[in-house]
């Protein structure tokens, strides 16, 4: 270290009071770029701009380039210690008031004490996040050992990395003090911790793992994790390695983040996740995510990475053994539908958007090599990415790891796994020499270098294809039978030239089952050949009588009726083990189709003939899905797709069908009496492949349509007579899903309505089918307010049918009873559904704006599924015209990314995605051209709505933290209004050349910006005292803000839904001005309607320091260019 080198942690959203290196004072100052994206200016709105000053940002504060938010002079005197490689202890004094993300406190709204309420708060985060809630070196390459002490109320239990030590009580009892030790070297990132009134559940077949629920919950908690045993020994085995940890804690929250996010030995679940031995559906779920969180313990936790561009390794390892789980638990068949599942999403990702990349490396120099050029983000950091892309990532990672798989043999692949992980375990044991753990951190180099040295074959050209490049492959094939010389001629083409396509040299493996038996064949595909030719066995021989040799040994009769008399060939496959990563269109018969379906073994390979089979809607393809969903042996999965493929078929068929609509006979066999035949029998779930079947085909059926394009009314009469002898009192499962899934048939069987020219839509005159619907709908809601089903699913798929039926115009258009199933309070999932209705409303009738839909919704989890919602189904898109696209709303969607999503990094993903699905990469349309946005009328915008606006935490988080905040400002980037003093330096008082106005009287109060220069970094010291100063005089000179002001300016912690119903709180309103008070006349017209808070503060200090410093230019309001006349 140079004498002058200071110190860079890591740390966001704190406030940090002092700090010691050594004992003696040091100064630092403290910046936050990511606080405020772009300063400065109005005028650019587009997102070129933006991603690269946000990538700018990120980069800056980037803890792997050893760069921080806190910068520490590390004092002269200790220099001389420096040079002899002592120890510097550095202590940091700081306070985290009402953080915004990194801790999420769950504070029910009911009576009792914290304990008796639920209350509990766990860490979150999206990558490296743990600087939102410590100060740290906030990177998953800097390993250390921890010691962690948490001191809560004597109700609550605190949950946290490493060996519970002890607990120690305070003197007076109330307070108990967790102390955890972690001695393996683990990253900053990977630390968590969680404090509730937890019940704790130590596993009965492995005495170190512990669990812990929330109140009440333990039964479901048991039964939920009576099998986590099965996955510890399942790694073990696989990886002949011990868990590395001494204990294994699992935390079930409510409100999580995501399902599942891994710490060092602790994970932190969704309590929505637990579920009761009556549940079927579930059960799968849970177990998977369980298997996907220790999977990650080993890679990811246990073993870190080098750096992000190593990423792909771990999440690839971790994916790949999680997928060995599978296959051991749930079969062959189900891991093979996964991986086409996985490989279909991921492929269908790269084609839209142009590619993912594993192994991003960057030139020196500027940013000018952006190897993605394609992409709306940078894929520099995790942090820029959109949330989408991660998830590809994730999934084309584990896909990879299986090609590499397929090259060296399994045998292998666990081999490397277990040399990382032994060389690992050696290292972390290494107290002393630190130097040692870098083998706990795994990079792209290390991990080819291990596989080279133990399997001897070199995967150079495999990663070079799907690593170190972007893109899948795209393959069209079509074949030719020559007699003459008994050969089949194929012809294999690629599309290489459309966005996120490659082209492929390599070998390729075709299987062609022929009357002889099935034959793998390799071809070479070279850069121009397309033709190749495989020889035949089995001359056609269609006279004699003999069974058929499939792939898997098993011998069979067919009937050859329908093949080609000339040709041996019953079917041909391109690539069947999905050892490219590619999309695969190829052409042939449709009896080869049929013939595939229905002897075909693979998974894969039937689910691809059902797909192509939609195409050739005939009586043989009829006939041939049928016999696919009598066959018990088929997998459960592929008899489903059938079902929906056979609805398709008929609905083709329409004028040749014959006989009951289909499928009905079938179910009628299989589920209904047999002396009554449209009475189903008592549900009986025991065998799981058919109630998937029951499931199923009810709402495959409801898609039918007879000649008038409606739904047959037998068909709608069985599906209501099903609800009605609905019987569950025998069954040892629920059949809430069933029951869910009964209606979605309903919405599935409804067709637009036939209007007359402006009559009046009223219940009266529905027509009596959707009449019969929609009571049975309004029935099951009503059953669901007094027994609610598991998961609330009856009350998810009656939302939707509502929202169906309005579509379909049989009811008035109506978002009022989809807003207050999502106010906060309702189960998660009910929510979602409801905020989905109300985005798909916005969309179908252009009258709200979105930001109204993303109204007060405390939960980081329900405000990014809204921002994904909105990205998925716009109200509109860069194409099209639109009344919603204005400049109001461009104003607060810029300012919700700009800074209204500072703390939390994938909402602000969500906001640029959201951004560039309305806007696209340039200058929003509607904005004005920048010349003229310099005379903007300020009156103008009074009542515009903004999403940034939300008071975020539940209504008691003060008790909670233990702070007596009085006041809370409503703008994402803070933490709280006393932060925008003392806090972050970012951007709490204004940028150089901007004035800050008070209009209660003809005076002005100004912060000129030679007082508080924030481009500069001050002495920390100096700035906090300047800042208090200022909270010494009243906010306008010579006069005490009116009350009305006060009224209007205290806004509640609480966040109170009716207000917010009508518009967003006082900041919001002015989209785009610096006039953040209206004249104060007009306060007293607007007092009644817009504010009801009635909340006055007991801090008086408080309020002056928020009209003095709250909106002078909080993120959220807005930056619109101010004419010159108003800023001398």
């Amino acid at each position: 270290m140079s004498t002058d080198t200071p110190l860079y942690l890591t740390g966001k959203q704190c406030r940090i009071y002092r700090v010691r290196v050594n004992d003696l004072e040091a100064p630092f100052i403290y910046n936050d770029p990511t606080l405020e994206v772009c300063h400065h200016e109005s005028k650019q709105r587009n997102l070129n701009y933006f991603s690269s000053a946000y990538t700018a940002a990120v980069s800056a504060v980037d803890p792997d380039a050893g760069h921080g938010e806190l910068v520490i002079k590390v004092p002269s005197e200790l220099w001389k210690q420096g040079d002899e490689m002592n120890v510097l202890k550095v202590y940091i004094e700081f306070s985290l008031d009402q953080p915004k993300g990194g801790l999420h406190f769950v504070v029910p709204d009911v009576e009792g004490s914290m304990a008796e309420r639920g209350a509990h708060v766990f860490s979150f985060g999206y990558q490296n996040s743990t600087r939102f809630w410590f100060p740290c070196v906030d990177s998953y390459s800097e390993l250390c050992t921890w010691k962690l002490e948490f001191t809560v109320d004597a109700s609550m239990v605190a949950v946290s990395c490493g060996d519970l030590v002890e607990t120690v009580y305070t003197h007076d009892m109330r307070k108990k003090t967790f102390h955890y030790v972690l001695p393996i070297p683990t990253a900053a990132s990977n630390i968590s911790l969680s404090v509730g009134p937890f019940e704790i559940l130590v596993d009965p077949y492995m005495h170190e793992v512990t669990h812990f629920c929330l109140p009440q919950l333990l039964p479901l908690l048991k039964h939920s994790m009576s099998y986590l045993h099965e996955i510890f020994e399942f790694y073990e085995e696989i990886l002949t390695c011990r868990y590395p940890y001494s204990c294994f804690k699992t935390v079930f929250v409510d409100e999580a983040y995501v399902q599942v996010s891994s710490y060092a030995s602790m994970s932190i679940f969704s309590t929505n996740l637990l579920h009761s031995a009556m549940i079927i559906d579930q059960t799968p779920l849970t177990r998977q995510c369980l298997a996907q969180a220790l999977a990650q313990q080993f890679f990811g936790c246990f073993i870190s990475r080098m750096s992000w561009a190593d990423e792909w390794v771990l999440k690839g390892i971790s994916g790949y053994i999680y997928g060995l789980y599978l296959k051991k638990t749930f079969g062959v068949n189900q891991y093979r539908h996964w991986i086409k599942e996985e490989l279909d999403k991921m492929v269908e990702y790269e084609l839209k958007m142009g590619g993912v990349l594993l192994h991003p490396t960057f030139g020196g120099g500027k940013d000018k090599d952006n190897p993605t050029p394609h992409l709306h983000f940078s894929i520099k950091h995790p942090h820029t990415l959109s949330w989408k892309y991660y998830k590809m990532f994730q999934c084309k990672a584990h896909l990879v790891m299986r090609l590499i798989e397929n090259r060296i043999s399994m045998e292998f692949m666990l081999q490397v796994f277990n040399k990382l992980l032994s060389l690992a375990s050696t290292a972390s044991s290494q107290k002393y020499q630190s130097h040692m753990w870098s083998q706990m951190l795994v990079s792209t180099h290390s991990f080819l270098k291990s596989i080279s040295n133990v399997s001897g074959k070199d995967i150079g050209p495999l990663i070079k294809q799907w690593v170190d490049q972007s893109a899948v492959v795209k393959f069209f094939g079509s074949f030719a039978f020559n007699r003459k010389r008994n050969v089949l001629e194929l012809e294999i083409r690629q599309d290489y030239t459309s966005s996120g396509t490659q082209k492929y040299v390599g070998p390729i493996k075709v299987t062609v089952q022929e009357l002889d038996g099935s034959f793998n064949h390799t071809l070479q595909i070279e850069e121009n050949s397309l033709k190749h030719d495989i020889p035949c066995h089995s001359k056609s021989r269609r006279n004699k009588k003999k069974k058929i040799p499939l792939m898997n040994g098993e011998e069979v009769d067919m009937d050859l009726s329908a093949m080609d008399a000339d040709s041996p060939l019953l079917w041909i496959r391109i690539d069947p083990d999905m050892s490219i990563l590619r999309k695969v269109e190829f052409e042939q018969a449709d009896f080869m189709w049929q013939y595939q379906l229905r002897y075909e073994r693979d998974v894969v390979a039937q689910e691809e003939s059902i797909l192509a089979l939609e195409k050739f809607p005939t009586p043989a393809s009829r006939l041939a899905l049928t016999d696919i969903l009598e066959q018990d042996q088929c997998f459960y999965k592929v008899r489903q797709g059938a079902c929906f493929c056979l609805a398709k078929i008929a609905n083709s068929m329409m004028s040749t069908w014959t006989g009951p609509p289909a499928m009905k006979s079938l179910f009628t066999r299989m589920f209904c009496c047999k002396s009554c035949p449209n009475i189903v029998k008592t549900n009986t779930f025991i065998s799981f492949q058919s109630y998937f079947l029951q499931k199923t085909m009810p709402v495959a059926m409801a898609q039918l349509r007879d000649i008038q394009n409606l739904c047959p009314k037998d068909v709608l009469n069985f599906i209501l007579d099903l609800i009605k002898y609905n019987d569950n009192r025998k069954n040892k499962f629920s059949d809430n899903y069933y029951r869910a899934e009964l209606i979605d048939a309903l919405t599935n069987s409804l067709t637009p309505a036939i209007s007359i020219s402006n009559e009046v839509r009223t219940v009266d005159n529905l027509n009596g089918d959707v009449r019969l619907i929609l009571e049975e709908i309004t029935r099951s809601l009503n059953m669901e307010k007094l027994l609610p089903s598991y998961r609330n699913t009856i009350t998810v798929s009656c939302l939707r049918a509502i929202r169906m039926l309005q579509k379909n115009g049989h009811i008035p258009s109506d978002p009022s009873l989809f807003k207050s199933y999502a106010e906060y309070g309702h189960f998660v999932d009910v929510r979602v559904a409801a905020l989905e209705a109300v985005v798909d409303y916005t969309r179908g009738m252009h009258r709200t704006s979105p930001s109204e839909v993303s109204r007060t919704h405390p939960i980081p989890y329900v405000v990014h599924k809204i921002l994904s919602m909105l990205g998925k189904n716009p109200p509109f898109t860069k194409a099209a015209e639109s009344p919603l696209c204005n400049e109001a709303l461009v104003d607060q969607l810029w300012k919700l990314m700009n800074s209204g999503t500072s703390h939390d990094w994938r909402l602000r993903c969500d906001a640029v995605n959201l951004y560039y699905t309305l806007f696209g990469l340039t200058r929003p349309s509607c904005l004005p051209l920048p010349e003229l946005g310099l005379v903007l009328n300020l009156k103008e915008k009074k009542a515009v709505l903004n999403p940034t606006i939300k008071p975020e935490q539940g209504p008691d988080t003060t008790e909670m933290t233990g702070i007596t905040m009085g006041v809370h400002i409503p703008v994402m980037g803070f933490t709280s209004s006393l932060d925008s003093v003392v806090g972050p330096l970012g951007s709490s008082s204004p940028e150089p050349g901007q004035v800050l106005q008070e209009e209660d009287t003809s005076k002005k109060f100004k912060i000129r910006e030679d007082e508080i220069d924030m481009e500069s970094p001050h002495d920390s010291q100096a700035f906090i005292h300047h800042h208090l100063n200022i909270l010494e005089r009243p906010s306008t000179p010579g006069k005490e803000p009116p009350a009305v002001d006060q009224a209007v300016l205290s806004l509640p912690v609480t966040p109170l839904p009716s207000s917010f119903g009508k518009e967003s709180t006082s900041s919001s309103k002015h989209s785009g001005d610096h006039h953040h008070h209206h004249h104060h006349h007009e306060h007293k017209k607007k007092k009644k309607k817009k504010h009801k808070h009635k909340h006055k503060h007991k801090h008086e200090s408080k309020d002056k320091e928020r009209d003095s410093h709250a909106f002078s230019n909080s993120p959220a309001s807005g930056r619109s260019v101010r004419s010159p006349s108003m800023s001398d």
